[in-house]
């Protein structure tokens, strides 16, 4: 039981390692269009600057966007 163990699990890194040999370099004419702002994983920015704004209200701190807050909401 051990033995089928061993092989399927060197079966499974051989595998995973040959599914990451296909990868290929992005190219720098492909930059561009990995730099658009639909690609980012956050991209409603009005929405993160909200969200980071009800955060750093809840925690009584200041956020990274330059806002100063009390805990209150206020500025």
């Amino acid at each position: 039981m051990k033995r089928l163990i061993l092989r399927g699990s060197a079966l499974a890194a051989c595998l995973l390692l040959s599914a990451c040999a296909g990868i290929t370099p992005v190219q720098p004419w492909q930059k561009g269009i990995l730099a658009k702002p639909e690609m980012t994983f956050a991209g409603d920015s009005l929405g993160n600057e909200f969200n980071e704004h009800i955060y750093s209200s809840r925690e009584g701190a200041s956020g990274g966007s330059g806002a100063n807050g009390g805990g209150c909401g206020c500025y």
